[in-house]
């Protein structure tokens, strides 16, 4: 555990306390609910309160937040101050810990034990949900938790997903989507890292009895005729790239979870595990098939970022590559992107671009180009200076759009995180920017006709 910043200066005129609470109580006088509302502390594994109810829950995140070691270090305070007020909250000398539901090594001796533990935990709970929500409605389930891990090569998984997951399914339920809703602001500090900008929320009901067995091959290739229909869909709703893995997750799970069981070449059960690597798989290909909606020099300039980022790299090799992608290195530094020296090539960095660029007279227009400009725009000059370039880019501009996903995803696996953080933010971005531009081109053909009234 490590010290962080506190996100709000209770001083401050932006994000103090008095505005905080006049936000809340906004928040409160908007809602529609009626009836009152209340809150009871219970075992969540032998809870009857939500028999018959829509149900939508925030569970533990693995091992991600130690909440009760967290809520030791302020509980020792407050007991000496409110012991007298609350004998009955503050009645242990500590914050009791022995039955928090997270996955906390040190607590259980080992991580696998911790991971046991967990798992063991979660699937009571869920299985409580199961059987008793209301039949007609899913259960919503948030979980915020970013895939971290490395399963060999190219492979993305996480324990924490994994257990939670593996609860969830053996608790009875299946997984039939994914929502991503926007619930966590991202300025501030949160603009200087990669943070998940959505809340994933997980959409189960309970598993139909008689699905059927499938194979690791039908299991593949359901996922590589729905995943990309699914990615499409996130993508026209702008959704983050630091968050598109873990929305990818509820269509992927969905086809895991329609059958009672998927079946490898040997005949054993294909893990929730090997199931999610499957998933992160078959997206990382769908991006990559986007690519051939990208020109020639877009296309060479992705190969050779992916291989050696911003560095420089040698002539020969660039060359090489570049007729496998129909273009030329004298080509590219002609169009601006790319830099020829002493038989060594490099990419240009955005802070290298011009900030005099118009891509309605470059000669040699790229995705690539219009990018990185957008990011130079956008880190130099704001989402009013980015506007600027997306009224000239057109519809080029949705491209270049796209092209930031597959460079997040490339980053992402790259470890590559301030570059993954420029493109995270461009498409964060996209909305305002968008309507930026939109206000500029009404703005422009407004005055032009002005102008050509006076004339007449």
């Amino acid at each position: 555990m490590g010290w962080d910043f506190a996100e709000s200066n209770p001083f401050g005129s932006g994000a103090s306390f008095s505005s905080t609470i006049g936000t809340i109580f906004k928040l409160f006088v908007s809602l529609p609910a009626a009836p009152a509302g209340k809150s009871l502390q219970l075992d969540a594994g032998l809870q009857l309160t939500s028999f018959n109810k829509v149900v939508s829950t925030d569970p533990p995140y693995y091992d991600n937040i130690g909440y009760a070691d967290l809520s030791g270090f302020f509980y020792v305070w407050l007991r000496r101050s409110l012991n007298t007020v609350f004998p009955d909250l503050f009645a242990t000398l500590a914050v009791p810990k022995a039955e928090e539901l997270v996955a906390t090594p040190y607590r259980h001796g080992s991580k696998a034990k911790a991971e046991a533990f967990f798992l063991s935990g979660m699937t009571q709970a869920m299985r409580r949900i199961a059987e008793q929500s209301h039949p007609a409605f899913p259960v919503t389930i948030y979980y915020a938790f970013k895939q971290s891990e490395t399963d060999g090569v190219n492979k993305i998984a996480s324990t924490g997903w994994e257990t939670f997951l593996d609860a969830v399914i053996r608790a009875g339920f299946a997984v039939t989507g994914t929502w991503p809703v926007r619930t966590e602001r991202t300025e501030a500090l949160k603009k200087k890292i990669n943070v998940l900008a959505s809340s994933i929320i997980i959409v189960c009901r309970k598993h139909t009895d008689g699905a059927k067995i499938a194979t690791r091959r039908e299991f593949v290739n359901a996922l590589k005729t729905e995943l990309p229909i699914a990615l499409a869909h996130l993508q026209r709703g702008n959704i983050a790239p630091v968050d598109l893995a873990q929305a990818s997750i509820g269509p992927g799970m969905s086809v895991y979870t329609r059958y009672a069981e998927v079946l490898d070449a040997e005949g054993k059960s294909l893990s929730v595990r090997e199931a999610l690597a499957l998933i992160n798989q078959t997206l990382d290909k769908a991006l990559a098939e986007k690519e051939g909606d990208f020109d020639a020099d877009s296309r060479w300039a992705l190969a050779w970022f992916e291989q050696s980022g911003f560095a420089e790299g040698e002539y020969g090799v660039a060359e090489t590559l570049s007729k496998a992608k129909n273009t030329s290195v004298n080509g590219m530094v002609e169009a601006g992107i790319l830099a020829s020296k002493g038989g060594k090539v490099r990419l240009l960095s955005p802070d290298e671009l011009p900030a005099d660029w118009d891509p309605e007279t470059d000669k040699r227009l790229t995705a690539w180009e219009g990018v990185h400009q957008l990011i130079r725009a956008l880190e130099s000059g704001g989402e009013g200076a980015a506007a600027t370039l997306v009224a000239k880019l057109g519809s080029k501009a949705e491209t270049a759009r796209n092209l930031s996903y597959r460079l997040y995803t490339l980053c992402e696996r790259k470890k590559r995180a301030a570059e993954a953080l420029s493109y995270n933010s461009l498409v964060q971005s996209w909305p305002e920017i968008s309507r930026l531009a939109r206000e500029s081109g009404r703005s422009r053909t407004t005055q032009t006709t002005m102008f050509d009234e006076n004339e007449e």
